[in-house]
């Protein structure tokens, strides 16, 4: 059975994958969460006392820890949420794992989208007038981007469990040159998924995404879900997303299926 590999984004740390990790445990896989540079510590203690350098950490160090514990493994299967999943994007890029599904992407290649929320979050977060100050997101702001299809008490408490400060610089890397990939060559395949009322990676973007792998012989699936926020991972149904990543990932490894988006 295939060791399972997930990469949080922006944000929120690796517990956020735990209920993940039990379920895919549950069903024979082991798994592990990884945990971003300056992230290991509970969002509670992160929030009260961010790192003092959180504000300098750029994509390119995460990329590289990411890589070094992905090593550590016999080509995982690789399951990334927003950047976490531009991340598992450049691993599938450079062959290091079996299988990657990306949850809520970010996209590769300085991709874009004309969509009024994400220009408004991703223009917040990159400011260029805030330097490297690390962003905040409050309940507020999590609850009018991240989990926007909570209602509010909900939200407040996944923001309290989960939520962190972050490195502006991560974001802005990602429309840089550490953002690349190679979208014309054969690759592993590939799972595309997103939430339909997610308001930082628009639906669009997400299939722009997928559709921009071209080699017509490697698979890329795409799944779109309804209902559902950039906090799909965590938002009440969770486990249905769960299971159709479950059972994407067990037909490609026991009778792989054809490029469909």
């Amino acid at each position: 059975m295939k060791d399972i590999i997930f990469i949080h984004g922006m944000f929120l740390t690796a517990k956020s994958w735990k209920p993940w990790e039990k379920f895919f445990g549950a069903r024979g896989y082991n798994c592990r969460s990884l945990f971003w540079p300056l992230h290991e510590d509970e969002p509670a203690i992160l929030r009260s006392n961010p790192p003092a350098n959180l504000g300098d950490l750029h994509l390119d160090e995460v990329v590289a820890s990411m890589t070094h514990e992905i090593l550590k493994h016999d080509k995982p299967v690789v399951i990334g949420h927003s950047v976490g999943g531009l991340i598992a994007q450049l691993l599938a890029n450079k062959d290091l794992v079996s299988l990657a599904v990306t949850i809520s992407s970010v996209a590769p290649n300085a991709m874009l989208e004309f969509d009024w929320n994400f220009i408004k979050n991703s223009a917040l977060i990159t400011n260029p007038l805030k330097g490297n100050k690390p962003f905040v997101m409050d309940e507020t702001s999590f609850h009018q981007f991240f989990a926007n299809t909570l209602d509010k008490s909900t939200s407040d408490i996944a923001w309290e469990d989960y939520a962190v400060y972050d490195s502006r610089n991560i974001l802005r890397d990602c429309m840089g040159p550490v953002g690349q990939v190679d979208l014309n060559k054969p690759h592993i395949p590939l799972l595309f998924i997103i939430g339909e009322e997610d308001k930082i990676i628009p639906v669009a973007l997400a299939q722009k995404n997928a559709r921009a792998y071209t080699d017509s012989e490697s698979i890329v699936n795409f799944k779109s879900f309804p209902q559902r926020s950039h906090f799909i991972c965590g938002e009440p149904g969770w486990e249905e997303v769960a299971d159709y990543v479950y059972t994407w990932i067990k037909g490609q490894q026991t009778e792989p299926s054809v490029k469909l988006i």
